[in-house]
C-alpha cells in the first residue's frame, strides 16, 4: 500500500508529465518548465481580444476623425440627394428604352451629371474610410506596441482573456520586437486576412505576423472554452452587423420604391 508521501509523489510526478505533454503539443522546448500551463491561443480567443482592443480605441478614433467625418457625411450626403433627384429620370429612360443591362450602366455613367455625382460620392466615400484606418493604424500601433512590451505582455484585451504575447522561447518581449510584430501585422491584413486565418491550423495556431516576427499568442487558462461574456460579446457583434445591413437593404429598397413611384406616377 502506498503511504500519503508517495501518492502525493505518483500525482505531482502525473501533473509535471501532463504538464511536458502541454508542452509538446504547443511546439514549445520541453526544457522550459514555465511554459507548461501556457498553450497557443486559438483563432477565437484571438479575435474577440482584437475586437475588443479596437472598442476600447473607437472613442479615440471618433474624437480625433470626427470633424473630418462630418464633412466627408455631409459631401456623401449631398452626391447621394442629387443621384436620388436624377434616379426617376433614368428609371424612365430605362423604362421607355430597355437596353442590357451592361450598356445601360455604360449610358449612365457616360451621363456629365451622373458621373460628377458618382465621382464626388466615391471621394467621399474613400475619404471616410481611408481617414479612420489611418488613424486606426496610429492608435494600435502605440496601444499594441506599449501594452505587449509592458509587464502585463498583453493589451487590455488580451489581457480580460488571460492571453500573453511572448517569444518563441516564452520570454517577453522587447518594444523592438513588438514593433516588429506589428508592422508584421501588416501582412496578415494585406492577404485579405489569410494570415490571420493562419492561426486556425494546429498544433502551434501561429499567424503569419507570428510567424515572421517569431512570437506567438499564449493563454494561461486551462479551459478550452470562451466564457460566457466573451460569447455575448461575439453575438452582439453579430447582431450589430445584421442590424447594419438591414438598415442599409431598407434605405436603398426606399429610396428605389420612391423612384419608381415618381416615374410611374409621371407615366
Amino acid at each position: 500500500m502506498q503511504t500519503p508521501a508517495t501518492e502525493q509523489e505518483a500525482v505531482a510526478l502525473k501533473s509535471a508529465a501532463l504538464k511536458s505533454a502541454a508542452i509538446v503539443r504547443a511546439g514549445l522546448d520541453p526544457a522550459d518548465f514555465e511554459l507548461a500551463a501556457l498553450k497557443p491561443a486559438n483563432l477565437k480567443e484571438r479575435y474577440v481580444a482584437w475586437s475588443l482592443d479596437a472598442a476600447c480605441l473607437l472613442p479615440a478614433l471618433l474624437l480625433l476623425a470626427s470633424s473630418r467625418l462630418q464633412h466627408d457625411m455631409a459631401s456623401a450626403g449631398a452626391a447621394m440627394a442629387s443621384l436620388k433627384q436624377a434616379l426617376p429620370q433614368l428609371m424612365e429612360g430605362m423604362l421607355a428604352n430597355p437596353q442590357p443591362t451592361v450598356q445601360m450602366a455604360q449610358s449612365w455613367l457616360a451621363n456629365p451629371l451622373l458621373a460628377g455625382d458618382v465621382g464626388r460620392l466615391e471621394a467621399a466615400m474613400s475619404d471616410m474610410l481611408m481617414t479612420p484606418m489611418l488613424l486606426y493604424v496610429l492608435l494600435a500601433l502605440v496601444w499594441s506596441v506599449g501594452f505587449e512590451s509592458s509587464r502585463w505582455q498583453a493589451t487590455p484585451g488580451k489581457r480580460a482573456l488571460g492571453l500573453v504575447v511572448a517569444s518563441a522561447d516564452g520570454k517577453k518581449i522587447t518594444t523592438g520586437h513588438a514593433l516588429q510584430r506589428f508592422l508584421a501585422s501588416s501582412l496578415s491584413w494585406l492577404s485579405l486576412n489569410i494570415g490571420h486565418a493562419m492561426v486556425a491550423l494546429p498544433p502551434k495556431h501561429l499567424a503569419l505576423h507570428d510567424r515572421i516576427s517569431d512570437t506567438r499568442i499564449l493563454r494561461e487558462r486551462s479551459n478550452d472554452s470562451l466564457p460566457a461574456w466573451a460569447w455575448g460579446w461575439l453575438i452582439l457583434q453579430g447582431g450589430a452587423a445584421l442590424a447594419a445591413f438591414l438598415w442599409i437593404f431598407i434605405h436603398v429598397q426606399t429610396a428605389m420604391s420612391a423612384a419608381m413611384q415618381q416615374v410611374m406616377g409621371g407615366l
